[in-house]
């Protein structure tokens, strides 16, 4: 596999992550495409097949973690499988897109070790754990016992922001959006309008 950028972008859930990558995604000067992640999860609200997730079975998923498919993949909570697939990345290569994952620690962590060269991994750490669960129950997506186990989850992905290449913290959405996309125009080599 040879292409563009890689910029990677984790936190706990109700970090914001989200919510930068889809702002860089409008700064057409970056020339960035998002990479859509495979889910054995069920689809949520409107989540469409294709454009939040591509949707498989949990045999569908286990298939392709056979036949070498993904460039990483996590069994993230017990049968939720999410993983990036190769043909993914290499589509948007072939574009000519440098390419912008939402997606889990592990997994950010896991395509940074693979392509250390061509990847930005930013860590987008919230302003506390109580804001982290105040901002899950907000979505009103997910019971009571999702949201506690994404909660514990939480300290244990705090855990592993030094790892990445950038912290922002996500006190101030303003500030974080900027911090974001001086750091994704830095590593590409763009000059900021």
């Amino acid at each position: 596999m040879k292409g563009g950028k890689l910029i990677i972008f984790s936190a706990p859930s109700g970090s914001g992550k989200t919510t930068i990558v889809q702002h860089l995604l409008k700064q057409e000067e970056l020339n960035l495409a998002f990479s859509v992640s495979a889910t054995s999860r069920p689809r949520r609200g409107k989540e469409k097949q294709g454009v939040n997730y591509y949707f498989m079975s949990i045999s569908q998923f286990k298939k392709h973690i056979k036949e070498d498919d993904f460039i990483e993949w996590e069994e993230v909570y017990r049968d939720n499988f999410y993983g990036t697939l190769k043909t993914e990345v290499e589509r948007l290569w072939a574009e000519g897109k440098n390419v912008i994952f939402d997606i889990d620690v592990v997994g950010g962590l896991r395509i940074k070790k693979k392509f250390p060269k061509e990847t930005l991994a930013v860590f987008v750490k919230p302003p506390s754990v109580d804001e982290l669960k105040i901002r899950l129950k907000k979505r009103s997506t997910e019971s009571e016992e999702k949201i506690n186990m994404r909660i514990a989850k939480a300290s244990v992905e705090l855990a592993t922001a030094p790892q990445f290449d950038k912290i922002i913290k996500n006190y101030d959405l303003d500030t974080a959006l900027d911090e974001a996309h001086q750091l994704v125009a830095d590593f590409i080599g763009v000059k900021r309008k």
